[in-house]
């Protein structure tokens, strides 16, 4: 009754202010004007974060069924029509705005990701007859604490979904906890892994077994590197580097330290291909490192040699690489433990990162095999979306 009362007179506040100059965006999400067209599924993700991590799953919906894409942000709703999707800001939790925007789209199946819980739209949708889904679902320890000191707001709202698929077994569990009803679970699906799960790794090669890349390296870091690579072609002259730092502003500063070194050097900026023979290929541009995953067989993550929380490990999973990282993994902490445990990572440090290089350049058919393992985590943890597809599929549809 208190939501109730107060976004009534809250929706009457923001009208108001909308009809007196407010922003487009402002009375987009008041639904003031041009409705959207009816849609058999409203797909709702916060933002660009949210939309591309589910991507697959929406275009294969789309492929179905008519689909109205909303997000909180215009960078979110902008990305979506670039998919070449309905898509326009969310309408606010406010009846009145809800109201109109269900009439003019009348879905039978509400689809959310990773996790927002609004009791109006929770609600009005249930009185509508539109089923509900989450999926990706997501729910930290602290997000459950603040919940649980409203069960008689969560607890409805998680009573009225009928299909959800939890991004990892915590969620799932704190779900449960909160009231989700257990036959209203999916199978697990992490939807940042559908995209590079779907990535064909390349096929194994030599080149490649002697090919080491340092991704997104943060300061302080590539020296260390430098100087394990210098110490290992000594022995290993065939052996190859890749340096992509995380912000190629820093690249002269990197070209100096490889060049004191007496590394031979080519520059990605300088429209170099290939790195030297026995050299360094300073990637000191952006947007390609999906083409240096592919052409080195042992990744060192940056921003793990120093404290910068690490990178995400799962993009050179999916090229096969054999992962290498350094102490600093706070970012990933779930993710590499589960990739050392299967064999697929190796924690290093600065000081250790030559020998353990040097250890596993020597021996290629390890390298591989770390690789493979690498891919067959991503996958099992990516989870299968088409069973998650086949189901919102069937909830969309009319009844017969």
């Amino acid at each position: 009754m208190i939501y109730d009362a107060t976004t009534r007179i809250a929706e009457a506040v923001l009208r108001l202010r909308a009809r007196m100059g407010g922003s487009a965006a402002l009375r987009e999400r008041l639904v003031d004007e041009a409705p959207p067209s009816p849609a058999a599924i409203w797909i709702h993700g916060a933002s660009v974060g949210e939309l591309t991590s589910a991507r697959l799953v929406i275009e294969e919906l789309a492929a179905r069924h008519a689909v109205q894409v909303t997000a909180n942000s215009e960078t979110g709703r902008d990305l979506a029509r670039g998919w070449g999707l309905a898509a326009r800001l969310a309408p606010l939790d406010l009846a009145g705005a809800l109201e109109r925007f269900l009439t003019a789209t009348r879905p039978r199946l509400c689809v959310t990701i990773e996790g927002e819980f609004w009791p109006l739209r929770s609600r009005v949708l249930a009185e509508r007859g539109v089923a509900q889904a989450m999926i990706g679902a997501r729910m930290s320890e602290r997000s459950a604490g603040t919940w649980g000191r409203l069960p008689r707001v969560i607890g409805p709202m998680l009573r009225r979904i009928e299909a959800l698929s939890a991004q990892d077994q915590g969620s799932e569990a704190r779900l449960l906890c909160l009231g989700l009803p257990a036959a209203a679970l999916l199978p697990r699906l992490d939807l940042k892994l559908l995209a590079p799960a779907a990535i064909t790794p390349p096929a194994p090669d030599e080149a490649r077994d002697r090919t080491v890349l340092a991704a997104s390296t943060h300061e302080g870091e590539d020296g260390p590197v430098l100087d394990a690579f210098a110490r290992i072609r000594q022995e290993r002259p065939d052996l190859r580097l890749i340096l992509a730092p995380r912000h190629p502003r820093r690249a002269d500063d990197i070209a100096a330290l490889a060049t004191g070194r007496g590394l031979p050097l080519a520059r990605r900026s300088q429209g170099a291909q290939d790195m030297p023979k026995g050299g360094v290929l300073l990637v000191d541009t952006l947007g390609e490192m999906a083409r240096w995953y592919a052409r080195a067989g042992i990744c060192l993550i940056g921003g793990s040699l120093r404290d910068h929380g690490g990178h995400t490990p799962w993009e050179p999973a999916a090229h096969g690489c054999a992962l290498l990282h350094g102490p600093h993994v706070g970012n990933f902490l779930e993710a590499f433990d589960a990739l050392e445990a299967a064999g697929a990572a190796r924690a290093v440090t600065a000081a250790s990162l030559a020998e353990d290089l040097g250890r596993l350049c020597a021996r290629p058919q390890e390298t591989r095999a770390m690789g493979e393992r690498a891919r067959t985590v991503l996958t099992s943890r990516a989870g299968d979306p088409a069973a998650l597809v086949d189901h919102l599929d069937n909830l969309a549809k009319p009844c017969a």
